[in-house]
């Protein structure tokens, strides 16, 4: 039997990822998050982290678990988004003064509002790819999305594991690639 690709992924990490290697294949386990909601964010996370390989595997994951196209759809819409929504409101948040609190982003954000999963399911995408990119605002706008679409602190938190991961599989496989 051929191992899959996320098998390989696994298997490429360097001993120094051994810790990764483990909780990336506990972490993509449903727990309380459903098999959806578990690729959504790994897929947005893996996007995020611009690794093409372990995003081909995370793909072909989800397709072989049955995943409906929307939710790889949406990770990829959280992803890009949230690449230009972090940058802004980070900036913003950072500098903290009024003169920027002040002005509207004026930017098209259209995606947000027309889902293809749920509303709730693109938020926690959105939420994961935030903690990723270290946006303090986004983080807690998004967590309060998550919350008020009725999912729970478990639901967050599980989110932000898989994100944490995932970045750190990406981060090994460069590691691996620049090893002598």
């Amino acid at each position: 039997m051929d191992a899959t690709p996320l098998h390989r992924i696994r298997e490429a990490l360097p001993e120094a990822a051994k810790d990764i290697k483990i909780n990336l294949g506990n972490v993509l386990q449903p727990g309380a998050l459903n098999q959806a909601q578990v690729f959504g964010v790994a897929l947005a996370s893996a996007y995020t982290s611009r690794n093409a390989e372990l995003v081909t595997a995370l793909v072909a994951e989800a397709r072989a678990a049955d995943v409906a196209p929307g939710v790889i759809e949406d990770a990829k819409a959280a992803a890009v988004l949230m690449g230009m929504n972090n940058v802004l409101y980070r900036f913003k948040h950072v500098l903290g003064k009024d003169d920027y609190q002040q002005r509207p982003a004026k930017l098209r954000m259209q995606r947000l509002a027309q889902v293809a999963t749920s509303k709730a399911d693109f938020e926690l995408y959105c939420l994961a790819v935030s903690a990723i990119n270290n946006c303090q605002t986004c983080m807690a706008s998004h967590e309060a999305s998550v919350l008020q679409h009725g999912l729970t602190a478990d639901h967050v938190w599980d989110a932000v594991r898989i994100a944490s991961t995932v970045n750190a599989a990406a981060i090994g496989l460069e590691v691996a690639e620049q090893s002598p």
